[in-house]
């Protein structure tokens, strides 16, 4: 890693923000010089986002391994059997990732703390692909057991349900939205103070209290199976 590269959180931050900076602008603003840069018919391109702000269409350079993580590769291909902006979107999407990419590796050598600061400042930012598309960020519920990491199918009372075979995980803004939820053991209805858990089964949803899981023990729980799925699946 060249020494010249960034080394602090603060460094790392201001790098991730001109690079996401110059992306946006070329997506938005100077979309119409983006476009047509973005010829199918060349090599293979890629966006790239500089520390001054610039940004460029061009060629990965040739050296292996590269000095920094690339971007998206071949981004010019698609662009002509897509919609413009389906297309741009893609890219937006590909564009944040290469930025965290790129700051987790300039940030390779911070320890837990600072990585953590590190993503807490690039997180409050709106992602590339929020401002292409007009999508305003979702905000955050306070959650009742914010310090329960839930994986799967459990899910925080306050956030929603949430599915864990779902590719794209929807979380429900609105308490509205859920409040027809019934516990499939006790019948209560939902209530954003209190646990629950959803079986990857039948998909009902329980709360926690009712089928002896907390939320702890949801973290460890790979598949949720209810106490009736279980049932039949002894039986059969």
């Amino acid at each position: 890693m060249p020494s010249s590269n960034p080394r602090s959180v603060e460094e790392i931050f201001k790098d991730y923000s001109s690079r996401r900076s110059a992306i946006i602008r070329a997506l938005t603003n100077d979309v119409d010089e983006f476009y047509a840069l973005c010829d199918p018919e060349k090599e293979n391109l890629c966006l790239y986002g500089h520390p001054d702000e610039s940004w460029e269409v061009n060629p990965p350079p040739e050296e292996v391994p590269p000095e920094l993580p690339e971007p998206a590769l071949g981004i010019n291909f698609a662009r002509d059997g897509m919609k413009r902006q389906d297309w741009l979107s893609l890219i937006a999407v590909h564009s944040d990732s290469w930025l965290l990419s790129v700051s987790f590796y300039l940030g390779a050598r911070l320890n837990r703390n600072e990585r953590k600061r590190l993503f807490s400042l690039t997180n409050d930012l709106p992602t590339v692909f929020e401002v292409v598309t007009g999508r305003k960020p979702s905000k955050d519920k306070p959650s009742a057991d914010s310090g329960s990491k839930l994986r799967n199918s459990a899910k925080r009372s306050t956030d929603g349900p949430m599915r864990s075979n779902s590719t794209l995980l929807d979380y429900v803004e609105d308490e509205d939205e859920h409040s027809e939820t019934q516990c499939g053991s006790c019948g209560g209805n939902y209530s954003a103070n209190e646990f629950w858990i959803g079986c990857d089964i039948c998909e009902r949803w329980y709360h926690g209290k009712c089928v002896k899981i907390t939320p702890s023990k949801a973290e460890t729980i790979q598949q949720y199976k209810c106490p009736s799925c279980s049932k039949k699946g002894r039986q059969s």
